[in-house]
């Protein structure tokens, strides 16, 4: 296991240092993972395939549950849901 250290900037943004950067390109997609206290980089084509639309998948819900629990979810019965969606 290899250790270095490194800043964020004011922007957020952070530097891989030189000595961790062997076998990167640049341009390259970075996935980071939050868990808890810790975050996880891992090179994208190096992921499954179907990750990237899981992961976008996971944001529009979670998106979605923010705005419900903002109550900016409309309420309706089952019969009136169903109406509204004949209607797309």
């Amino acid at each position: 296991m290899e250790i270095a250290l490194t800043k964020m900037s004011s922007k957020g943004q952070i530097v891989i240092p030189s000595e961790l950067r062997e076998g990167m390109k640049e341009g390259e997609q970075l996935i980071i993972i939050k868990n808890g206290h810790q975050l996880i980089l891992k090179k994208a084509r190096e992921m499954d395939k179907n990750l990237k639309e899981d992961l976008e998948f996971a944001k529009r819900t979670e998106a979605a549950w923010e705005r419900y629990e903002k109550g900016e979810f409309k309420k309706s019965t089952a019969k009136d849901f169903l109406r509204d969606l004949e209607k797309w």
